[in-house]
């Protein structure tokens, strides 16, 4: 599949694939771990590869052209033997990242072309609002950041040709705001100060995609869209879209929230995406909220 991108104002294309093989002249195949939602979205652009996920589900159906297997469980051995291509999306947890806890030792004999780790920009901590870009120092507060950077630290410390990908807030089909709001059950929880970044599934998948056309081991990747924003204010549009009445505005003190949720108002910043367009000439598709939204809204409509 072209993929098309432009970089200082020349357009240029990548080919993910010649007919679906590696310049070795063998087919590329990707062994995706925790193949959720972004992996999932990267697949439609991989014309000709093989995809394997896996799930921590027996027998579940991932997604149409893709091999699924179980995670832990099935014998996975002979799957990295075959792969060309690694994508971690699995989670880490208080003992650390379960993909090279069971697997450290078989990762370790490979030869992958290319492999790719999704973190979260949660590795930056709080930085009250102000920019952060990849040569941030990692300081997470909370203790979900800090398994991450202990992950990332896990992986680096492979001999491998990783690349990391730090994500911000993910939307997209089916995780937009809409039914929420539709529901008259959405809030605007107002925090003095706080902002976050974020990014539609899509754009993830053409980064991704960019990354494998143009391998760079060692880089670390931000993935965000150009536009930091409050959560109110995106709340906020989605009501406008749907031409309701504007969610209750209620103070963050005031709110009962699950510890997950409070989580995400521990930490105020605005990401730089600044490398993804410099060094992978990726153009976003949904440069913000505003357009990713209506997107998600006349996809929902006409379907």
């Amino acid at each position: 599949m072209l993929l098309q991108m432009q970089r200082d104002g020349r357009l240029r294309s990548c080919m993910l694939r010649n007919e679906g093989t590696t310049y070795g002249g063998e087919m590329s195949i990707l062994l995706s771990f925790g193949h959720g939602f972004s992996a999932q979205a990267l697949v439609p652009l991989l014309d000709g590869w093989r995809v394997i996920g896996t799930s921590r589900t027996v027998g579940k159906r991932l997604q149409d052209g893709v091999e699924s297997i179980s995670f832990p469980g099935a014998d996975i051995k002979p799957y990295l033997d075959d792969a060309t291509h690694l994508l971690i999306s699995a989670g880490p947890d208080e003992v650390g990242d379960p993909v090279l806890r069971d697997l450290r030792d078989d990762i370790a004999t490979q030869k992958f072309e290319w492999v790719g780790y999704l973190s979260t920009t949660g590795v930056y901590g709080d930085h009250q609002g102000s920019w952060v870009d990849e040569g941030t120092a990692l300081t997470p507060s909370t203790q979900r950041g800090q398994w991450r950077v202990a992950a990332e630290m896990e992986w680096q410390a492979m001999d491998l040709p990783l690349h990391i990908f730090r994500l911000a807030g993910i939307y997209g089909p089916g995780r937009g705001p809409f039914s929420k709001v539709r529901a008259g059950t959405a809030r605007r929880i107002i925090k003095d100060g706080q902002v976050f970044s974020r990014i539609h599934v899509e754009d993830i998948a053409q980064v991704l995609a960019a990354s494998i056309a143009q391998p760079n081991a060692g880089a670390v990747y931000n993935l965000c869209d150009d536009l930091p924003a409050p959560p109110q204010d995106v709340i906020g549009f989605a009501a406008e879209l749907l031409e309701v009445p504007l969610p209750e505005a209620v103070a963050y003190e005031t709110v009962n929230m699950t510890p997950m949720a409070r989580s995400f108002y521990a930490e105020s910043k605005r990401v730089r995406n600044d490398r993804i367009k410099d060094e992978l000439g990726v153009v976003l598709k949904y440069p913000d909220y505003r357009v990713g939204l209506r997107a998600l809204l006349d996809l929902e409509t006409n379907n």
